[in-house]
């Protein structure tokens, strides 16, 4: 990547190009965005529609990219007036976050008021557990809610299929035994097979799976028609998942984090790891040598393992923090303490969520 790359002025400004990475459909997605789990529904207008600042001085937003199929893309999931009123975004979403209603009308709005145009976005949702057997009919349902014609990407949430309890629902039923129920009628492959079809349908650009360990990122490579373009997993020092990045980017599959500041969590004293995370601790001191926060060190070390990243964020100040760390490179000796510190610990216990760790690790 290209750190201090400027891209042409738009309106007189000067932009930042924003890293991409180039998915195995040929469209390009933003090696830095923003997701939107848990965030407040009041929250995702406030920092789409920031009011202006009198004191930003540089934009960020990305150029054109030559010969793509894309028009790619954008640092983040949000549309800032305080980045001097250009819009560039990507939104990392799901039907299981709540908020894609929220999302929709404030996008809605953004491109009614001509802040950003369409073509200027990358829009990512995902499928939930109980739809699996009604693929096309949950895909239409984010649409609608999005206010949109078609998705850049669309990625099934959990390798796991739920009973159904209706189109856009995210219920998890739980037996008499107190385990998630789960249906054994639909298998990954049908369910794979119908995300393919979205594709030729045009309602999806590309399509990727999330939170696949190994194995079953191996199985939809045998099976598929369209291969996955991205695995979304959890990622980061304290869960690095060597080895599934590895196979991932091996197979043409683009690793995205989520969850890329989970070493925040995993400093919490009601954290499992926390004291063996404050015992090992280099973020202060490695952050100071380059003149960054700690957030903006573990974002880095991200993308320099050829993962995007999507911090979550509601607050526009730590949105800009997390932009701007395209500037530096972590050395190859810092990289290696940084894998040092693997904790093989994970904050998101997908138990909750309709999936056992078994499946993905």
């Amino acid at each position: 990547m290209a750190a201090k790359d400027v891209a042409p002025d738009v309106n007189g400004h000067s932009r930042r190009a924003v890293p991409s990475v180039t998915l195995s459909s040929g469209h390009r997605v933003p090696a830095v965005g923003l997701g939107v789990w848990r965030m407040e529904k009041n929250d995702v207008r406030g920092l789409i529609h920031t009011p202006p600042s009198a004191t930003a001085t540089a934009t960020w937003a990305a150029p054109k990219i030559a010969g793509s199929k894309e028009s790619p893309v954008s640092p983040c999931c949000t549309i800032q007036r305080d980045v001097m009123n250009v819009v560039s975004s990507v939104s990392w979403s799901a039907a299981k976050y709540g908020n894609e209603a929220e999302v929709g009308d404030a996008l809605a709005e953004a491109f009614q008021t001509g802040l950003v145009k369409r073509e200027d976005l990358f829009i990512t949702t995902k499928l939930w557990n109980s739809d699996h057997g009604h693929v096309v009919e949950a895909c239409k349902d984010s649409l609608k809610k999005l206010q949109l014609d078609y998705l850049d990407l669309y990625l099934v949430h959990f390798p796991v299929a739920t009973p159904h309890t209706g189109v856009g629902a995210t219920v998890s039923v739980i037996g008499e035994d107190g385990l998630l129920d789960i249906d054994t009628t639909i298998s990954l492959e049908a369910t794979w097979h119908a995300m393919e079809d979205l594709v030729s349908m045009g309602l999806v650009r590309s399509i990727g799976i999330s939170n696949y360990g190994i194995l079953l990122t191996r199985d939809c490579l045998a099976y598929a028609r369209i291969k996955p373009a991205v695995n979304q997993i959890e990622l980061h020092p304290y869960f690095q998942r060597d080895s599934l990045v590895k196979f991932c980017q091996k197979h043409g599959i683009c690793v995205t984090a989520h969850t890329p500041l989970g070493v925040r969590l995993a400093l919490m004293p009601r954290q499992p790891c926390h004291q063996a995370a404050t015992a090992n601790n280099p973020w202060q001191e490695l952050s100071e040598k380059y003149g960054k926060t700690p957030a903006q060190l573990v974002l880095r070390w991200g993308l320099q393992r050829n993962a995007a990243v999507i911090p979550k964020t509601s607050k526009v100040e730590r949105l800009q923090e997390n932009l701007e760390v395209r500037d530096f490179d972590i050395s190859e000796e810092d990289m290696e303490e940084m894998k040092a510190i693997d904790r093989n610990h994970r904050i998101n216990q997908p138990a909750s969520s309709g999936a056992s760790t078994s499946m993905l690790s």
